[in-house]
């Protein structure tokens, strides 16, 4: 919030008494007020009006959904309503150049997925999420999956393996897009086995199932949006890039557990403010939110989607987002999608 200083007070040599004291009490209260002002915001009198939330998604879809019952448990913590702008668009990285340009006090803050940083990575853009943005806290993240057809002979992640190193460059397999977190986990688990494959990206989530069950390719990774096709028995899961277990899907073994320490992908998203925002309003915003998603009802929201809670205070959320950028420039540099300004 900016503040002006006081307008001088006129000299007024020729003023009663009387007068000189009431314009002096004047001056005074004037002075006072916006003392307290700055003691009352010095002292973390936070938030002053309704927070602004945005979230660059269209209105009705799962993180949207899952943000609107994560505000309406915060707000009451905050003593201020929560509203949610949606600014869709762009794969979700609308949200940077809208906090760059917010005012730094706390009142605008946005859901920022791992796009943002991926983006800002594989594009020249007129912002740096590392710079322009104070991360506020980290709240969830998606499971992502190695899938095969129903039909397929491979009954777990090490026989897709075995078959493609046998089999050098004939393993199809499918993403959800170029430069997707599907694709950037496919390429580092692939790279650590030195296998070579074939990568068909494909639009979307739909179009993705329909080529891994129809044994277009033959496995996908993808995040939850497989689910459906699991449950109605036309792809497998053979394993997930989580750092636990699926409760949904209990019986397929996260990449951890089969020897790649290095192989988490839940591309983990989080709240975070414009560069500047007082630390005493990250903070108060941190509690709020890191209470509100711990609820029951929050959690029940998360499930519904399967989506995990993925909490990391403010000082953890930032060194996370700090490693997940120097891990992806590597792989984006080997892989020739890193953008000419970071090097490539």
């Amino acid at each position: 919030m900016t503040h002006r200083s006081p307008t001088p007070c006129p000299a007024q040599p020729l003023a009663s008494r009387r007068q000189f004291l009431g314009w002096g009490a004047g001056c005074a209260f004037g002075v006072s007020g916006l003392a307290s002002s700055a003691l009352a915001q010095a002292a973390g009198a936070f938030p002053l009006r309704p927070i602004q939330l945005i979230v660059p998604w269209p209105a009705g879809g799962a993180t949207d959904l899952t943000l609107r019952i994560l505000c309406e448990e915060a707000a009451p913590l905050l003593g201020q309503p929560i509203v949610v702008i949606n600014k869709p668009g762009a794969a979700g990285t609308q949200v940077a150049p809208l906090l760059k340009a917010a005012e730094p006090d706390g009142h605008t803050i946005g859901q920022v997925p791992i796009t943002v940083y991926r983006h800002a990575l594989m594009n020249k853009v007129p912002w740096d999420p590392v710079t322009d943005l104070s991360p506020i806290v980290q709240v969830s993240g998606t499971t992502f999956g190695v899938l095969v057809p129903a039909s397929s002979a491979w009954k777990s992640f090490n026989d897709l393996l075995a078959w493609a190193k046998a089999h050098p460059g004939q393993l199809i397999l499918g993403s959800t897009g170029i430069g997707t977190t599907a694709h950037l986990a496919t390429e580092e688990i692939l790279l650590q086995n030195n296998i070579r494959y074939v990568h068909v990206p494909y639009r979307g989530t739909a179009d993705q199932m329909i080529g891994v069950a129809g044994g277009q390719v033959m496995a996908g990774v993808n995040s939850t949006g497989f689910a459906p096709w699991v449950d109605q028995g036309k792809v497998r899961v053979l394993a997930i890039f989580s750092a636990q277990r699926s409760p949904r899907w209990p019986d397929a073994p996260t990449l951890r557990e089969l020897g790649y320490e290095q192989s988490v992908y839940t591309s983990p998203w989080g709240l975070a403010a414009p560069h500047g925002t007082p630390e005493v309003a990250v903070q108060r915003l941190h509690d709020a939110f890191a209470k509100a998603m711990h609820s029951e009802r929050h959690l029940q929201e998360l499930a519904r989607y399967d989506q995990t809670l993925d909490y990391l205070n403010t000082r953890d959320y930032r060194q996370a987002v700090l490693d997940t950028v120097e891990r992806e420039k590597r792989l984006l540099q080997r892989m020739n999608l890193l953008a000419r300004t970071h090097g490539a």
